[in-house]
């Protein structure tokens, strides 16, 4: 009878047990916001950007020899854009996001000291470098467990741009820097996402580097002739909202 009586106490118990841990799972989906969200295959978002960017400066050999420029000096300027987010889910834990339209106004200045400056030339002259890109980046996600309304993840990538201000075929002005239009750049970042009931919202930080040369050399241009090299480097920080 005592036998009895304990498998029956202990099977009560388990019951219990497993009632109760039901319904505290309940409840906690129901404190979730957008609890079916990980269930989509496709989503959408929009993001605002805010970029700070400069070139990384490679001097040609020609910059020794030269009587006119004592040095060339990167500037970090800001600039801000928008984009669309398009994200496919792969599995629990990762993703691929398609950025398209991405629209970003750059703008990377370069600081020359002149040795000799002429009648009417500053000693320090700042060139603005504006730049219209429209990028088109690739990227994929991993993503960690989502603790109640908050998860963190990180993500890498390629991004080819496109600068629709490029000035590589003008022929306006000695002071010109020429650019190509074209760049590609690899990227990496982090990002933490809050779920709200309607919608959520991603703070996201990336470096941006450019592997491809964008200065169009032009030897008969002064602030152009001492550069062999320009590469982008940018710090991308967006607020992304997804539903």
């Amino acid at each position: 009878m005592d036998l009895r009586r304990t498998r029956l106490v202990v099977l009560i118990a388990c019951l219990i047990l497993t009632l109760s841990g039901l319904n505290a799972k309940a409840q906690l989906r129901d404190n979730l916001n957008l609890p079916d969200h990980d269930s989509k295959f496709y989503h959408l978002g929009i993001a605002l950007i805010y970029n700070n960017s400069h070139f990384q400066v490679s001097a040609h050999p020609q910059f020794l020899q030269s009587d006119s420029v004592l040095s060339v000096n990167p500037l970090n300027t800001g600039g801000f854009g928008l984009a669309g987010m398009h994200t496919l889910k792969l599995s629990t834990h990762w993703e691929f996001r398609v950025v398209f339209p991405e629209l970003m106004f750059s703008y990377k200045n370069l600081t020359y000291h002149i040795k000799y400056p002429s009648s009417g030339q500053q000693a320090v002259a700042t060139k603005q470098i504006e730049s219209i890109l429209l990028g088109f980046p690739v990227q994929v996600k991993f993503l960690s467990d989502r603790i109640n309304n908050f998860r963190v993840y990180m993500l890498g990538g390629i991004n080819y741009q496109y600068d629709l201000a490029s000035n590589a075929t003008s022929r306006k002005a000695e002071d010109l820097v020429k650019l190509k239009p074209y760049d590609l750049s690899i990227q990496a970042g982090i990002g933490f996402q809050f779920f709200f009931p309607v919608f959520i919202l991603s703070p996201e930080l990336k470096i941006s580097n450019g592997i491809l040369n964008v200065h169009s050399r032009d030897p008969n241009l002064i602030y152009s002739s001492t550069i062999d090299k320009l590469n982008s480097r940018m710090i991308v920080f967006s607020l992304i909202f997804e539903g």
